[in-house]
């Protein structure tokens, strides 16, 4: 392998076991792409890292502030959570705000994403149900959106459903897309998830974080944009409810203390907000940041590394910031004695327009 690949390499004994493609993308709150790697035009299913533009659509739907949904049940509606009682106990909540039953959701039960939680329930005997999926907020999201525009909440989860398109046509907009140019899948948790260009989903986030910052990033109308900063300062003000205890989303949100959000997909997508400031400037950045990231094949371990390793590329994360999320960006290759066996490197290097240049004359950013 040559330091030019875009791989991350895990080595046994300095001897090569396996190695990660990751493809990236790094754009500014005008939507001009700053970095790349891999193909930053990959065609790819968000997954979960598209909870916020869904979120966006029922944030959108007239009548939804009567609901009296707070920050913090918004961040459940963009989480991917431990299925902990906090969250199981919110989602009821939810629920009895919509005087809605668990019955009415259409996703279903299945182990935690936390070891913790799940050797708990291993312990109790418990069998999760429809409130303990990790989408169980999103899918109380859709049941208020359908209910609000006078749909049928029987069918929310359908693709044909009206609240699904009102979905689909608000994640086109903010990829800047026109309807048909993204397609369209069934996730994991029987809802429709998305699938564009990888730069398109860091475009996504960079409008909620320019948003944030008072930037409309193109989004025109004020009541879209005050939507975008709500969905951005829940997560980042209830970081805890995206994920959970000891998870990425919810350390990173935490080391940042507001100045980003960050969502994961599954098999291996993520995206990053990051607000603007001295450091997104010095990128050359028009505002605020947005960052999408994708490991070929699926491994999460590798994908935390990546993404954290991107972050100090860039000059984002502070040395204390670096320390709190060092257990991700350098996980531990030990054996069942303890045995450290081997590591994790990035040879890859970030490439960035050359200035005065055009995306297609690159130049790399290396460590």
């Amino acid at each position: 392998m040559t330091p030019s690949e875009d791989f991350v390499v895990t080595d046994r004994g300095g001897i090569v076991e396996n190695s990660h493609r990751v493809h990236a993308a790094v754009v500014d709150a005008k939507g001009r792409r700053l970095y790349a790697l891999g193909n930053p035009e990959r065609m790819t299913l968000a997954r979960s890292a598209a909870k916020p533009a869904q979120a966006l659509a029922i944030l959108e739907t007239e009548g939804f502030a009567g609901y009296g949904f707070d920050d913090a049940d918004i961040a459940l509606m963009c989480a991917s959570h431990s299925s902990e009682e906090r969250h199981i106990a919110r989602t009821r909540t939810m629920l009895s705000k919509l005087k809605a039953e668990e019955a009415d959701l259409r996703c279903g039960g299945h182990p935690s994403l936390s070891e913790t939680v799940n050797r708990s329930w291993i312990k109790q005997d418990f069998v999760p149900t429809a409130v303990c999926s990790n989408c169980s907020g999103k899918h109380v999201g859709m049941l208020a959106g359908a209910r609000a525009i006078g749909a049928g909440m029987e069918d929310y989860h359908l693709p044909d459903h009206p609240m699904q398109g009102r979905v689909k046509r608000t994640v086109a907009e903010l990829c800047d897309l026109d309807v048909r140019e993204v397609e369209w899948g069934i996730d994991g948790c029987n809802l429709p998830t998305p699938a564009f260009p990888l730069d398109r989903q860091a475009r996504i986030y960079a409008k909620l974080a320019a948003a944030a910052d008072g930037d409309d990033a193109g989004e025109g109308p004020s009541r879209r944009s005050a939507a975008l900063a709500r969905i951005f300062r829940a997560m980042a003000g209830h970081p805890e409810m995206v994920a959970g205890e000891g998870r990425y989303c919810t350390v990173l949100m935490q080391a940042f203390n507001g100045a980003l959000i960050g969502k994961l997909g599954a098999d291996a997508s993520y995206a990053i907000g990051v607000r603007a400031s001295d450091e997104t400037k010095r990128l050359g950045a028009d505002g605020a940041l947005g960052i999408s990231v994708k490991i070929e094949d699926g491994n999460l371990e590798i994908l935390y590394a990546v993404v954290t390793e991107i972050l100090e590329r860039l000059g984002i994360a502070s040395p204390d910031i670096s320390s709190r999320l060092a257990p991700f960006h350098h996980p531990q290759r030990v054996n069942t004695m303890g045995v450290t066996t081997g590591g994790v490197s990035f040879p890859f290097k970030l490439r960035g327009p050359i200035p005065g240049g055009d995306d297609s004359r690159l130049t790399a950013l290396a460590r």
